[in-house]
């Protein structure tokens, strides 16, 4: 009966010692996967500054700055209007000899509903 006692007790304890590396092992284990979560966060971060540098980079030499689109965009803005005041300027007087003419040259006739 001593021999059973002693090898149920020797169970029991490498039943409990079975137990705590287990949960040290889930504890590293969890560990390990978080460190390796933050270091893999850590290079989609630096690879996606990366990338970020490299469009505006490639942005830069292909199309030029925002500031030089906008001030491209400025100068035809001015160039059109400064075309516009001059085909004003040209068919000003014309236009308003057509309007005074129309206006002036009043040709009197009946309605076609009259009835006499």
């Amino acid at each position: 009966m001593a021999s059973q006692t002693t090898g149920i007790q020797q169970l029991l304890m490498a039943e409990k010692s079975a137990a705590v590396k287990v949960g040290e092992a889930r504890v590293r284990k969890t560990r390990r996967l978080k460190q390796a979560k933050e270091e893999a966060q850590a290079e989609v971060e630096a690879y996606r500054k990366e990338r970020e540098h490299q469009f505006r980079e490639y942005e830069a030499k292909h199309m030029g700055s925002r500031d030089d689109i906008a001030l491209k965009i400025e100068d035809t803005t001015k160039m059109r209007i400064a075309e516009m005041h001059q085909n004003v300027a040209l068919n000003k007087e014309k236009v308003l000899n057509r309007i005074l003419s129309l206006v002036y040259d009043i040709k009197p006739e009946l309605h076609r509903n009259f009835k006499a």
